[in-house]
């Protein structure tokens, strides 16, 4: 490393290449040391961890950099390696299965989802607003105990009276109103209000009404199967959500089924967890929450989250999610589960399908970040968590699941 500097490094009263190796290692001291550190030792650790057959987990951590003239460079590495254990014996578990029967009013509910998702909206012009009914207003509320805080506006907002998630001063004040009217109210929020930035304050309302609508449901008739399905008649329209929930609910009886063979598996393995792994999955549950909130269009920051205390709650099953997850890893292993490229490439073409995205900048973007081998694991734990289950007696109940326990 000395010696490349040596040939390029320009020094007063030397001509390039020809300075003492001891003036280079203490002109460019910091420089080679960072260079070794990027090049060399990276190098260096992996073929170290290669003879002596170490399965690392994350990056390593290199400290006590020593390098003299003519003597060794000598540094520390620390990192976390995959524990080694003896995997139980994970067939002929035993498991109770719920039933996965569809009721009656399983599909009356379902039909009840459909004909709501088909509701219309009219407009009520011979009544003023009743419960139930949405008003249609523009809003401005200044905060009464601060004049120059910024008011709170809409245009064209629906309010739904006396629903479950109108606030109950909206609803007291629109019922009886019509269009054109005006009202004026104060609406004080309790302190612990979901909307973090209207907790505690009281607001000074003007509300104008520009109009009244009702929802209107469709009746449950052969009309209303035609108008949102493929089916000519009432009938057949519920046998096929009948079906529908059957083959739904049979996925959810054995998604369920699953994971208490795999806490049972948990349970039966005592070994050392990488916190590095732990830390990952910690951070990929606080991902998925986010991402639940910003679906359901509230801003993270305008709710009070201690995301510090989540994190802290979330380790314990988290530590479990990844040792269940190493031991499915053993049972691949143990049963030979490979993954082919096709099966990869059917996740990501409903990952970009999800995100209307074309299916290679899905897979670019995957692999640039590192997450294309995540795909392939995950594929490969159902595998073999798929064969725990089939090689498991299941016993059909509604009584809650009891694993026998091993020996």
């Amino acid at each position: 490393m000395t010696a490349q500097y040596r040939r390029v490094a320009r020094i007063p009263g030397f001509r390039p290449g020809h300075a003492p190796a001891s003036l280079i290692r203490r002109r460019f001291e910091e420089d080679i040391r960072n260079e070794v550190l990027q090049t060399l030792l990276p190098k260096y650790f992996e073929t170290a961890v290669k003879d002596q057959k170490l399965s690392i987990v994350g990056q390593p951590h290199f400290a006590d950099l020593k390098f003299a003239e003519d003597q060794p460079l000598t540094c520390t590495a620390t990192f976390e390696i995959l524990p080694d254990f003896e995997l139980k014996d994970y067939k002929g578990l035993d498991v109770v299965k719920e039933p996965a029967e569809v009721t009656e009013s399983d599909v009356a509910a379902a039909l009840d989802q459909l004909r709501e998702r088909a509701a219309t909206f009219e407009v009520v012009e011979d009544r003023p607003a009743d419960d139930g009914d949405y008003a249609i207003v523009n809003y401005r509320g200044s905060n009464a105990g601060d004049p120059q805080a910024e008011p709170v506006e809409g245009r064209d907002v629906m309010v739904h009276l006396a629903a479950e998630g109108t606030v109950a001063d909206f609803t007291e004040n629109l019922r009886g109103s019509k269009p054109g009217d005006v009202r004026e109210f104060q609406v004080v929020y309790a302190d612990d209000y979901s909307t973090k930035s209207l907790a505690g304050k009281t607001l000074s309302y003007r509300v104008e009404i520009q109009g009244i609508k009702k929802k209107v449901v469709p009746a449950l008739d052969d009309e209303f199967a035609k108008s949102v399905s493929e089916f000519k008649t009432l009938e057949e329209l519920k046998a096929k959500v009948s079906e529908n929930l059957a083959e739904r609910k049979k996925h959810e009886v054995e998604a369920r089924a699953k994971q208490k063979l795999l806490d049972h598996l948990v349970s039966l393995h005592e070994f050392p967890v990488p916190q590095s792994l732990v830390d990952s999955q910690i951070d990929s549950r606080l991902e998925r929450l986010l991402s639940r909130l910003l679906a359901q269009g509230v801003d993270p920051r305008s709710v009070n989250i201690d995301w510090q205390k989540i994190r802290e709650d979330s380790r314990s099953e988290a530590e479990k999610d990844v040792r269940g997850s190493l031991i499915l890893e053993k049972v691949a292993e143990a049963e030979g589960i490979e993954v082919t490229d096709g099966e990869v490439d059917e996740v990501i073409r409903d990952l970009a399908e999800e995100h209307r995205e074309p299916p290679a900048a899905v897979k670019t973007r995957l692999t640039r970040e590192g997450n294309l081998s995540r795909i392939s694991q995950k594929l490969r734990n159902q595998k073999a968590l798929d064969i725990v289950y089939q090689n498991a007696t299941t016993h059909p109940t509604s009584e809650p699941a009891q694993l026998q326990e091993e020996g």
